[in-house]
């Protein structure tokens, strides 16, 4: 079954561009809406996208990215940002924000569409510019893991899914998401919040308990 995006860009050599690349990949990746404003991600079919990706210099988003991300996901949608701005502050504050993929426009087709693939499947994808985003934020309110949730945490970024990770440890999907569960409570209450598995795995890149490399 093709993978299904909305395109929010307004340029329209990006938009052709985004759509030559995406035209040859397997599995195979469709764009049903593509347009100058966000307000495309939501019409139909736009707003059945399994992927929206956004540029940020559209409806004056630069800076005022929050809301219009924030709606995004707040919906459920897995979103990629897709920008020229290269601001560390941006990416993390888009992480943070829970989007799938942070990626400036000069890392270009092999990152967005590795990107579109792993967020139309749930999982994170770090394209360099992000990687040294994250890397550079070290910030020294670290969590009190114990030793299983480590493992659970490290395991889980390796992984698809949390019965992968519950078949590699032998304990259930439930346990898997208990541990999960308190590896969030711990970020929150450290003042360092970790909503989505992209989120959090700023969050264990910015500590060192896991490297981009081993992902």
């Amino acid at each position: 079954m093709a993978i299904t995006v909305a395109v929010v860009d307004d340029h329209p050599a990006i938009l052709a561009g985004v759509r030559a690349w995406y035209a040859c990949t397997d599995p195979p990746i469709e764009v049903v809406a593509a347009g100058d404003s966000v307000k495309c991600a939501w019409i139909p079919p736009g707003d059945t996208a399994d992927v929206v990706v956004l540029d940020l210099n559209v409806d004056n988003t630069v800076t005022s990215h929050h809301g219009t991300v924030r709606r995004l996901v707040d919906a459920g949608r897995k979103v990629i940002v897709y920008t020229m701005q290269d601001s560390e502050e941006i990416a993390l504050s888009c992480v943070e924000l829970g989007v799938h993929a942070f990626l400036t426009k000069a890392e270009g087709e092999e990152h967005l569409v590795s990107a579109t693939i792993a967020a139309a499947q749930d999982r994170p994808y770090v394209a360099p510019a992000l990687a040294g985003a994250m890397a550079a934020n070290r910030l020294p309110h670290f969590p009190q893991l114990s030793e299983r949730e480590y493992e659970v945490l490290t395991l889980w970024f390796q992984c698809e899914s949390k019965q992968m990770v519950a078949d590699r440890l032998d304990i259930t999907t439930r346990t898997v998401g208990t541990y999960l569960d308190r590896i969030r409570v711990k970020y929150a209450n450290v003042g360092r919040p970790a909503p989505t598995k992209a989120a959090l795995l700023a969050r264990a890149i910015q500590d060192g308990i896991v490297d981009v490399d081993d992902l």
